[in-house]
């Protein structure tokens, strides 16, 4: 039997849950079994009695608000737990278009992607402004980058994951998962797809992007902090060929002036060229160790998955 879930992150969302809810499909093409499961995350209205009152098969909740990425994680391993081959993650606005989940989960029923991500039409959601369709544009085309993946919207929380691609994925930002999924699972040779999807009416503004600026300086720290935690030797080998690369070129400019006038030292442009060189010497080195470190840790993911197949196919008996 194959097994859906659909699991929806909630924070004081009673008005519009009832909406998405309704619009949630409980039968789909090649699917045995379709199940709800929401996450509460803190929320002080009437959230969990609006889940109940709409036939929610699974609860999750926590005591406090604990933020989107905690909360989709706990979502993963409950739905793991409650045996879900595909698991679907979609928002409690009501922002994604239901009807487009067969189309979703496709590439995983052809086993031809691990994960899918729905890409809206940014250009024509109207309650967009034209600052934000173009920095979603700039943060999809720098995920694409960091990742090695053709995700063309990034921050989509419409997407799918099988049993095996959820079963791999670790989430260290406490912000959001949209974009460490992504590059983690590109730097991790998952399979990576996206289908285009509809969106539905506006009903409430985003609580994730509070405001442009701090979303754009988030965006940037996790990109930054996963490229350093899975390609630790490109990131510092790059970091540290800018102010070798500037100490060399001092350096020659140095000699060829020492050469022209032997009679003037230029000791300060000597002692800024050795500082430089030496800093992108030790960058490089950073590099090399945290890459041999990194060994470390592809064998701790390795018993990580291990434990966590064994621990989740006791849950399947």
């Amino acid at each position: 039997m194959t097994k859906l879930i659909i699991q929806i992150p909630c924070y004081n969302e009673e008005a519009t849950l009832g909406v998405t809810l309704s619009a949630l499909p409980r039968e789909l093409p090649g699917i045995d079994s379709v199940e709800w499961l929401i996450i509460n995350d803190g929320s002080i209205d009437q959230t969990v009695d609006v889940a109940k009152a709409c036939g929610v098969d699974h609860v999750v909740s926590f005591d406090c608000n604990r933020g989107l990425a905690k909360a989709f994680m706990a979502g993963i391993d409950a739905s793991l737990k409650a045996g879900a081959d595909i698991i679907v993650n979609t928002d409690a606005d009501n922002q994604y278009c239901a009807d487009d989940i067969p189309k979703l989960i496709e590439p995983i029923l052809r086993h031809d992607a691990d994960m899918v991500i729905g890409a809206r039409p940014i250009d024509e959601i109207r309650h967009f402004s034209p600052t934000k369709k173009f920095l979603q544009r700039l943060g999809s085309w720098v995920v694409r980058l960091a990742s090695n993946t053709r995700v063309p919207d990034a921050p989509s929380g419409f997407r799918a994951y099988s049993r095996e691609a959820a079963i791999r994925l670790n989430v260290f930002n406490e912000y959001t998962y949209t974009l460490e999924t992504i590059i983690q699972a590109g730097q991790e040779g998952m399979a990576i797809t996206s289908v285009p999807i509809r969106t539905n009416g506006y009903l409430r503004p985003s609580r994730l992007v509070k405001s442009i600026p701090a979303y754009i300086q988030r965006s940037i720290f996790t990109i930054i902090r996963i490229f350093m935690t899975y390609r630790p030797l490109r990131f510092f080998a790059l970091l540290g060929t800018l102010p070798l690369g500037i100490g060399v070129l001092l350096c020659l400019r140095w000699l060829i002036l020492f050469i022209a006038d032997p009679t003037r030292a230029r000791t300060p442009s000597l002692i800024l060229a050795t500082i430089l060189i030496l800093i992108g010497f030790q960058l490089w080195m950073f590099g090399a160790i945290a890459d041999v470190m990194a060994a470390n840790r592809k064998m701790l993911e390795d018993v990580q998955q291990r434990l966590r197949r064994a621990e989740y196919e006791k849950y399947r008996r």
